[in-house]
């Protein structure tokens, strides 16, 4: 599966390339290490309830769904193509819900984890979206972005967007892992920083 996600106006905001599936095998190496270091984080957190900002097609969601008794919510955008994905992967506990995260609509606390998996550098506001996670999670946030220069500078090797510097279509914001650490930490205790090649990953503790 290839492509990207557009919101209403047409604005590229992601991407949909299958990296979870894919077979190429240096992709598959990366994804490795992710996955692994995702997973740790995971289990140090222990979600009894969760919500996934940017869900996209519902691969980790549904998965922890499965790890998880309580409630479960993925939200994303409007888009066919993450919907037909949604009906694919599903769990008693899981509901997926269209909407951006710039406004959450849930209340204060209402999710013991929220989580933001290689999303916020789609977002036009990041800032003011942790803060809307933070307020709707009660013990920790669990985020990743691809880590900068080191992203762009990849994509520029491979020969990939050139004309952009190396910059993946959709990505508006573009952290060091230092600067990604200052970010979070406004919002709580960065208790681990990870750097799965080439990505940065952390577990925050909420106050």
């Amino acid at each position: 599966m290839s492509g990207v996600t557009v919101d209403a106006e047409g604005t590229v905001t992601g991407n949909t390339y299958d990296k979870y599936g894919s077979t190429n095998p240096v992709v598959r190496r990366l994804m490795a290490g992710f996955e692994r270091t995702l997973d740790e984080l995971f289990a140090r957190a222990a979600p009894t309830s969760l919500l996934d900002v940017g869900c996209g097609e519902g691969v980790l969601v549904e998965r922890w769904a499965k790890r998880i008794d309580g409630n479960v919510v993925g939200i994303d955008l409007d888009d066919p193509r993450l919907h037909a994905e949604w009906e694919r992967r599903s769990a008693p506990n899981l509901e997926y819900r269209v909407m951006k995260a710039e406004n959450l609509p849930f209340a204060d606390g209402e999710f013991h984890v929220a989580t933001a998996i290689e999303v916020l550098e789609h977002v036009p506001d990041p800032a003011h979206t942790l803060s809307e996670m933070a307020r709707v999670a009660s013990g920790w946030l669990l985020v990743s972005v691809p880590r900068e220069p080191l992203w762009r500078g990849l994509n520029m090797a491979r020969g990939a967007y050139l004309k952009d510097l190396g910059n993946t279509p959709g990505h508006v914001n573009h952290w060091s892992r230092r600067a990604f650490v200052a970010l979070l930490s406004r919002h709580g205790e960065v208790v681990e920083a990870r750097s799965p090649f080439p990505w940065t990953m952390l577990l925050v503790r909420l106050p």
